[in-house]
């Protein structure tokens, strides 16, 4: 009932229950936004508290066997496959001066909005400048999907963005699986978003390869 206002609802939620379970009809699923049993579950006991095959399930078509998606040996595989990356003082001096150059270029947009009374969509605009960012340090392309100038990083960014909340969807679609196996509805509109995402990552691979 809540699902098109859902993170205002869990937020309201978070606000008189720093802990809570929300019960359907075939999972319970317990929330937190109390700071000490967040470090327990991210920190102190983080081997206890994986994504799990429910999870995986859901994401995998997105994000494949990504480390947002895995558990155990393949997430350890691939966090340290990624420490030893951003560990290159090269390439985290590099990443350091494109956060900065993303960061500039939000906050000059953010301060023209102010100074002409414009409403923004703060949260497109933070998931823009991580995308841009991740982009230039990854595959050295400008995205610049802050500013729409690049066609195909726009196109790949509301891509990403339909298959994100198609895939939110999931969780809360009993027949996403059908749709699925049909092709069809949300199922059938995730699975063109995703060629695209696909299409645009694939040829920066090439290029790189």
């Amino acid at each position: 009932m809540n699902y098109r206002r859902l993170h205002h609802y869990m937020t309201d939620l978070a606000h008189k229950h720093k802990t809570y379970r929300l019960i359907s009809l075939f999972r319970n699923d317990v929330y937190t936004s109390d700071p000490v049993n967040v470090e327990y579950i991210l920190r102190t006991n983080f081997d206890n508290y994986g994504k799990g095959l429910y999870n995986y399930t859901m994401l995998k078509d997105l994000f494949g066997d990504g480390i947002f998606v895995v558990d155990d040996n393949k997430w350890r595989e691939q966090r340290k496959l990624a420490s030893h990356e951003f560990s290159t003082r090269i390439l985290r001096d590099f990443s350091s001066v494109v956060f900065r150059k993303k960061a500039a270029k939000l906050a000059h947009i953010l301060s023209e909005a102010a100074n002409s009374n414009k409403t923004v969509d703060i949260q497109d605009l933070f998931l823009k400048a991580s995308l841009d960012s991740i982009f230039k340090v990854a595959f050295g392309v400008e995205l610049d999907t802050m500013c729409g100038s690049n066609e195909e990083g726009k196109i790949f960014s509301d891509a990403f963005d339909n298959a994100s909340a198609m895939i939110e969807l999931r969780y809360v679609d009993m027949l996403w699986k059908i749709k699925r196996a049909l092709n069809i509805g949300s199922e059938a509109k995730l699975r063109d978003n995703i060629r695209t995402v696909e299409e645009l990552v694939y040829k920066l691979i090439h290029r790189r390869t």
